[in-house]
């Protein structure tokens, strides 16, 4: 029997859809300027923007197109158009048909270089968004099961209340989400460092689990093939200052947002799921290279605590945010979609606000907008995976 269902867009991939965006993407950053221009001019579309595409070579190249193909298919865009510059070596024709050949929906693409310079493609840009957007309108929201809910989980600005009260309360809901047959992702591989093995018992085979131990294993690896320190960044100077004392200390406040369920997946950076429940990311600890390798992967929604207040969110991901830290909410009440300090307070059990919590994610699935998106923050970037040439 299903005991939760939200109001989604089915896809013609199967997937479901909170959001119905039209996508406007950059397959290059030099194209950025002319994206923002089309989806300043035409209403209902959403610009999709980073800083690569360029001089890019072997995994670096890979993993950006990757990344690319992840945004442009993803369940919250009801159509998309892809801008190349034209003289980039992640070329907008290209990125358009492997997009299109990952799901059969509405892709256009043009080349500035092609198109009669920045201006006419502004305008011939505007043009096809402008007929994308009137298609999408037509589109209509349908009762589904939380089957094909992923959930992307970040923190950021941690400090002790994160760990004693917001992500347990996360927690709650990832369990209760998992238990309606959906799926969260837990990311920041290294805020997992300490804490691994007992992520690793709760995995469903050893293979699961060595896969955990593995980028974990490789994280700290490359720190050391470069000589690096990771105490300078894990904990941060203000994860210090809100009262954490080591690395080991952040990520088992960190986990609790992973709940109680099985472990059934390790993914590697924006791949996508194979499996449902409980799935862990390898991703930096850097928020908005985290997020969007999950949205890559296909998460609709995300939920990110913090302790000191942080503005990481998305336009193309919505994002409820909550903070266990009395202070905190106080200073960012404008970002924060559920109080977690009450919990401090002793006003409310971690059990009730995460149940506060899953409910409001029910809501943002069905249409109801998030603080964050009502005040326009958004965050991408993509992670770098070799030299730029």
């Amino acid at each position: 029997m299903v005991l939760a269902e939200f109001w989604g867009y089915k896809r013609e991939d199967g997937r479901v859809g909170i959001r119905n965006y039209v996508g406007v993407m950059s397959s290059v950053t030099c194209a950025n300027s002319v994206v923002q221009k089309i989806t300043d001019a035409v209403d209902g579309t959403l610009p999709i923007t980073h800083r690569e595409g360029c001089a890019q070579i072997g995994a670096d190249y890979e993993q950006t197109v990757r990344t690319l193909v992840g945004l442009g298919t993803h369940p919250n865009l009801a159509s998309i158009l892809v801008v190349g510059w034209g003289c980039e070596n992640v070329l907008a024709n290209e990125l358009a048909a492997k997009i299109k050949s990952m799901r059969d929906f509405p892709v256009e693409w043009m080349i500035v270089q092609d198109s009669g310079g920045l201006l006419k493609s502004i305008e011939k840009g505007s043009a096809i968004a402008q007929e994308m957007v009137r298609k999408a309108s037509t589109l209509q929201r349908e009762p589904m099961d939380l089957s094909g809910l992923i959930i992307a989980l970040q923190c950021g600005g941690s400090d002790t209340t994160s760990g004693i009260a917001a992500n347990p309360a996360v927690g709650v809901m990832s369990d209760m989400v998992v238990t309606e047959g959906g799926s969260v992702i837990l990311s920041e591989t290294t805020e997992i460092i300490g804490a691994e093995h007992i992520l690793a018992r709760r995995a469903v085979n050893e293979e699961v689990a060595n896969d955990l131990i593995r980028i974990v294993n490789r994280f700290e690896e490359n720190a050391k093939n470069m000589g690096v320190d990771i105490r300078g960044s894990q904990p941060t100077s203000g994860n210090i200052a809100g009262g954490l004392s080591s690395i080991e200390e952040k990520s088992l406040g960190a986990i609790e947002k992973a709940g109680s369920t099985p472990l059934q997946e390790v993914l590697d950076y924006s791949y996508r799921p194979s499996k449902k429940g409980l799935l862990v990311m390898d991703t930096p600890g850097r928020d908005p290279e985290s997020i969007t390798g999950m949205f890559a992967a296909g998460a609709q929604a995300m939920v990110v605590t913090t302790g000191r207040g942080i503005p990481t969110a998305s336009m193309l991901v919505p994002t409820l945010k909550l903070t266990g830290n009395p202070n905190a909410q106080k200073i960012s009440e404008e970002l924060m979609d559920i109080d977690g300090s009450l919990i401090v307070q002793g006003k409310k059990t971690i059990e009730e606000t995460g149940k506060e919590l899953f409910e409001e994610l029910i809501a943002v699935a069905s249409g109801k907008k998030t603080k964050a998106e009502i005040l326009g923050l958004d965050e991408l970037s993509i992670l770098r995976a070799g030299p730029t040439l």
